[in-house]
């Protein structure tokens, strides 16, 4: 693997920590999300397969839905797109994805903290505890308005 050995001691511990056992198939589709973040299960298959060939698709779907569930990785569904991973987790970022040519990018929040973890609530609602809140920006990257000819915001 290409992963720092820390990387692995970190992943190693959080798994150890959830009561999972440190496998192979668990620790190849860690580094091949590390590594391609934002990208949907058909990608992470492909990616860890370049370490462990005979990973199969079935295993790769149990393993993301379980470190999910963990919340070792977080799973986010832009319109028009299969669901996306990553293992930036905890931060409540938010993500901006190119309309164009579907590009993500990680967006952090744009006043240095997380208002949208504290919604308004109206009278009728029954208030709980928000711990995600997905704020999702959705336009055209420099490079598809470039190959498009299209009006950036510095053109202004």
């Amino acid at each position: 693997m290409t992963d720092s050995m820390g990387t692995h001691e970190a992943w190693a511990a959080a798994l150890h920590a959830h009561g999972r056992r440190v496998t192979k198939q668990r620790l190849a589709v860690l580094a091949a999300v590390e590594h391609h973040p934002h990208s949907p299960a058909e990608q992470i298959l492909a990616a860890a397969r370049q370490e462990l060939p005979e990973l199969t698709a079935q295993s790769v779907y149990v393993v993301l839905g379980d470190l999910t569930d963990l919340q070792m990785l977080r799973r986010f569904e832009p319109p028009h797109s299969p669901a996306l991973y990553e293992t930036r987790v905890g931060d409540n970022h938010h993500h901006a994805v190119c309309i164009s040519c579907g590009r993500v990018e990680d967006v952090e929040c744009a006043v240095g903290h997380a208002p949208c973890l504290t919604p308004s609530w109206d009278e009728n609602s029954r208030p709980m505890t928000i711990q995600i809140a997905d704020v999702l920006y959705q336009g055209i990257c420099e490079d598809c308005q470039r190959t498009q000819k299209l009006p950036s915001t510095t053109d202004k």
